[in-house]
């Protein structure tokens, strides 16, 4: 059997040829991305033969968009002198952890005798032959201003808090070398940035789903990802990777939010955290915990904390919350924990100031005010929170619990008038 043609046999065949191979051999099939990559997962041939200069790889979750653009960052830096490298991360741990230091990150696929070097407080990388990567994060665009590359790699574009403005920083210091070139891993969600990619005529745009790269998940991957989004419209964007548009029926829509988006809020007059606790037997919701503040009969979304943890995990994060954005009050829902849910707030800080809250209505019903107010342009997220916009356009009567929706209600709602600061049924 020719090297060449490992890839075309069954894992059986390949390892009896491997094992019959030298050290030497297996180390440059180890090595070797164009071996183990589907042809989705390689680089198109327009970023080198034409002047089209971004590569967006479109693709669901777990389909191997990592491995596909650190091995093209590897390839740039050892055979095409690419010196000056912009990664770009949502934020500092999942650049460590999943870009840097994860199994398929930068770290793993160098050879050993080129290996890089990572200097986190310097939030660089450095390689044996000069090549140096800076390291940015979607949350913080400011210090992106400036950077100069002649290569870019955007890691999941659509979990960034500021992606626009750190996207429009990035692209104006791609300006380095004969070809600078812009790649783009994400599971795509329909914000501006990704839409107008989609039609950029400079774009190159490749797709691949999560059932593509099946055989190497694991099984509590595919019973936890695929078997929850697996037939529904949103499993259309998280495993097939398409780019949804507006869910007919659903109470809030994407125009609404990209039209009231800001960066910063003005000063508040009042703050609240809101959670939804997560009952015991929603196996696949989470405890939403929503922060929001008010000006002017405005509403400001400042935080998504929502998190599925068990309870002294969300109290903690909505305490923390509380503090960090000096908040006037907590605020829950105590149908499914009942005393529960203040007694482990007071067990973290008996001093924060608690409101219950009890839902006598359904949660559209709850919901149609407050997309009212979005509707009429008086609801602003501070920066992007993804998940949360996500059940915001796509939930509707019958689906199931949308945990962080319904905590940005009860923040809305109290921050309305309807909650003061007592325990309220809200029938609204």
């Amino acid at each position: 059997m020719q090297i060449t043609e490992l890839t075309k046999h069954d894992p059986e065949t390949i390892g009896q040829f491997i094992d019959s191979l030298s050290p030497e051999e297996v180390e440059t099939i180890i090595y070797d991305w164009k071996f183990w990559a589907r042809p989705e997962q390689l680089p198109p041939e327009e970023l080198y033969t034409t002047n089209k200069f971004i590569w967006l790889y479109l693709a669901g979750r777990g389909a191997g968009k990592t491995r596909t653009m650190a091995e093209f960052v590897k390839d740039a830096i050892l055979n095409r002198g690419y010196r000056y490298i912009s990664l770009v991360g949502a934020t500092a741990p999942e650049v460590r952890t999943i870009i840097i230091e994860g199994e398929s990150g930068l770290l793993s696929i160098f050879p050993p005798d080129f290996q890089p070097v990572y200097e986190p407080s310097k939030k660089q990388i450095k390689f044996p032959n000069g090549a140096i990567a800076n390291i940015f994060y979607g949350s913080e665009p400011e210090l992106s201003r400036g950077a100069q590359s002649d290569l870019v790699w955007m890691d999941e574009v659509c979990k960034w808090k500021y992606p626009q403005d750190t996207f429009d920083n990035i692209m104006f210091g791609l300006r380095l070398g004969k070809k600078p070139i812009c790649c783009i891993s994400t599971t795509p969600k329909p914000i501006k940035v990704i839409k107008e990619l989609v039609e950029n005529d400079n774009a190159v745009v490749t797709r691949g789903s999560t059932y593509d790269n099946k055989d190497n998940l694991a099984q509590s991957f595919i019973e936890t990802i695929i078997q929850k989004y697996e037939g529904t419209r949103l499993g259309r964007q998280e495993l097939l990777a398409e780019i949804l548009v507006d869910n007919p029926g659903a109470l809030w829509k994407r125009d609404w939010i990209d039209r009231d988006r800001v960066n910063e809020s003005p000063d508040l007059e009042k703050i609240v955290v809101a959670i939804d606790p997560k009952a015991s037997s929603e196996a696949e919701s989470e405890s939403g915990i929503v922060i929001a503040g008010k000006s002017n009969g405005h509403y400001y979304i400042l935080a998504d904390l929502s998190l599925d943890g068990v309870p002294h995990e969300w109290a903690g994060a909505a305490v923390k919350g509380y503090q960090e954005y000096r908040a006037d009050r907590i605020v829950a829902e105590v149908n499914n924990g009942g005393d529960m849910v203040e007694a482990t707030i007071k067990n973290i800080n008996s001093a924060v100031p608690f409101s219950k809250v009890w839902a006598s209505r359904g949660k559209v019903t709850r919901a149609e005010p407050i997309s009212a107010l979005a509707e009429q342009g008086k609801v602003h997220h501070v920066g992007f929170f993804p998940e949360l916009e996500d059940q915001l356009c796509e939930f509707e009567q019958g689906m199931k619990s949308p945990d962080r929706l319904d905590a940005m209600v009860w923040a809305i709602t109290h921050l309305m008038g309807s909650g003061g600061h007592s325990n309220t049924v809200i029938g609204i």
